[in-house]
């Protein structure tokens, strides 16, 4: 009877364990991308967005530009120091505008570069 309860409990507990891994997996993080020199990436509420100007189907893909959800307010290359408001390569006091896709638009010497959300999954 001892050895069973043991055996419940061994699994019970890889079952929690397993499960915590999971729960813990979340976004991409600053830090997933630069370590490469190509990165050109900011950080709002908490989700890192990707310069998207190269990806072919997201230059067909109309979009309306809408309300600002956001600005930059620092720039680093350091992962550690990424908040809300954080890039590694634009500059501070751009704009960053919602759109009714998937991308944001921030504009840089009047031109307008699609940002797009890295998420885990």
């Amino acid at each position: 009877m001892k050895i069973g309860r043991f055996v419940f409990f061994i699994t019970l507990l890889l079952l929690v364990v397993s499960g915590c891994q999971e729960a813990y997996k979340g976004n991409l993080t600053p830090k997933d991308f630069l370590g490469s020199s190509d990165a050109d990436i900011f950080v709002l509420d908490s989700i890192v967005y990707s310069n998207a100007q190269d990806l072919e189907w997201l230059k067909e893909l109309p979009y309306i530009v809408g309300e600002q959800v956001g600005e930059i307010t620092k720039q680093t290359s350091k992962a550690w120091k990424f908040k809300s408001g954080t890039s590694n390569k634009l500059p501070v006091g751009t704009k960053i505008y919602k759109t009714d896709t998937l991308a944001y638009i921030v504009v840089v010497d009047g031109k307008e570069i699609p940002y797009v959300g890295m998420y885990e999954g």
